[in-house]
């Protein structure tokens, strides 16, 4: 029961969140006109992930169902403001709302995941992370087509209304479940920087975390560049227009809601960093494969293995966090391996559109598959396969 009322709030929230992505940046460019607004659209929303730890924090202060709740019903709340955003002079509330919205989401991804320690028997974490996936990856199919309606006949207000309902549907869900939770102990210091810092450290104390999050922020770095290279491969490569990569995209899809459903029994076969290994080298040998053999065939199945690799990577991540942090620390080891894993994606998109200006994706996407093979490999050395001593939280 629990599983059902907790997937179902993640496919309605994950559907609206996906529509107000997609239509964040087009709004700022159809009132302003200015391409760099627009891109700095998505980086509001994804800027708060940069403090992660810190709002991390907060997720392990409070039980996490009713935390949940809460941020969603503010978010129901908050977004019904947009409607006020009809010109270009008050496109700073949409940039407000998206941070906002980003803030959001950081603190409750790492509800989630602590949460989920709590609702979900260990050894089927890896089952449960890869259904999430696969409900967010399938309204990623769905969402943009809906969205991009509504844009184009009502404007931007419609699909904002669309968000705030699905908040207010998953709220009411996620307080339906039926989940008993300890009220957090109150740490000897309320020191907010302390609990944060403490976070930190408990994930670089754990040798089973530290290379599996290593591998996740270097997938992340190769998913950037492989990002920046899309278009050019779209372009120079099979000769189609830029609209083609939304058909890439659309392919790589449905290979991330092919992983999450086949990761469960993956995980209960072989370790997580295994997984992350083969997801890894799956992304890497696909992205060469994109830019070395211009060819329609081999670019639409390299996008469903990149989409079947990467989300392999990620859930093993989620996994291991869940199992090897703390009860009363989940949140912030969580939110603190988010932030490392995820903040390389913008550093590599903006690396990689220079790369693109300088140098042939046939060249540069086989390069990156080579390195991400090579970490592949590492991943599975020996001192990734130690197990480190548990950490006491307080030292």
């Amino acid at each position: 029961m629990r599983w059902s009322l907790y997937l179902t709030g993640v496919v309605v929230s994950g559907f609206g969140t996906t529509a107000m992505w997609l239509v964040s940046g087009i709004w700022v460019k159809s009132l302003t006109g200015s391409d760099s607004l627009a891109a700095l659209a998505s980086f509001a929303l994804w800027a708060p992930v940069l403090a992660g730890p810190l709002l991390g924090t907060l997720a392990d202060r409070v039980r996490r169902r009713p935390l949940m709740v809460v941020l969603n019903l503010a978010m129901a709340v908050l977004l019904p403001l947009l409607l006020w955003v009809e010109s270009a002079d008050r496109v700073w509330l949409l940039f407000a709302v998206l941070v906002l919205y980003g803030a959001q989401g950081a603190v409750h991804d790492a509800a989630e995941q602590a949460l989920m320690t709590v609702a979900v028997d260990e050894k089927r974490l890896g089952t449960f992370n890869g259904l999430r996936m696969t409900a967010n990856e399938s309204m990623k199919l769905i969402a943009p087509l809906v969205a991009a309606g509504l844009f184009a006949r009502y404007g931007g207000g419609p699909v904002a209304l669309l968000d705030a309902a699905s908040f207010a549907v998953a709220a009411g869900l996620f307080a339906l479940m039926p989940v008993r939770e300890e009220r957090p102990a109150r740490p000897e210091s309320r020191n907010w920087w302390r609990e944060t810092a403490e976070g930190v450290r408990l994930l670089r104390g754990s040798r089973v975390l530290v290379p599996l999050v290593a591998t996740g922020a270097f997938t992340m770095l190769l998913a950037g560049v492989n990002g920046a290279a899309i278009y050019a491969v779209v372009d120079k490569g099979l000769g189609h227009a830029p609209a083609y990569a939304g058909v890439l995209y659309a392919v790589q899809g449905v290979g991330s809601v092919l992983a999450g459903l086949v990761t469960g029994p993956l995980l209960r076969r072989v370790p997580e960093r295994t997984l992350a290994a083969v997801g890894l080298a799956l992304f890497a040998v696909a992205v060469g494969v994109r830019g070395a053999l211009p060819y329609e065939a081999t670019a639409l199945a390299a996008s469903a293995v990149i989409g079947l690799g990467m989300p392999w990577v990620l859930i093993a991540v989620m996994t291991a966090v869940q199992k090897e942090a703390p009860a009363e620390a989940v949140g912030r080891v969580a939110a603190t391996a988010n932030t490392l894993v995820m903040a390389p994606n913008a550093l590599a998109i903006a690396l990689g559109a220079g790369l693109v200006a300088v140098t042939d994706v046939r060249v540069l996407l086989p390069v990156a598959a080579v390195a991400g093979a090579i970490w592949a490999l590492m991943t599975l050395t020996p001192l990734s396969r130690r197990r480190a001593t548990p950490v006491s939280p307080t030292g």
